[in-house]
């Protein structure tokens, strides 16, 4: 379980660099959703589920 979290951050993280020519308009909205993911994992294993 901790594996497939990873690596789901881990392409989160490539998805939310502005490096290709098409992301550059989309602004804050996937680094957002990959702040809201990262949150609720850390509130996650705070409380001991994952």
């Amino acid at each position: 379980m901790r594996l497939i979290l990873l690596i789901l951050v881990v392409i989160l993280l490539l998805g939310a660099l502005p490096t290709w020519p098409y992301s550059a308009g989309w602004g804050y909205y996937p680094s957002g959703g990959l702040g809201t993911v990262l949150i609720v994992l850390i509130v996650l294993a705070l409380f001991g589920v994952i």
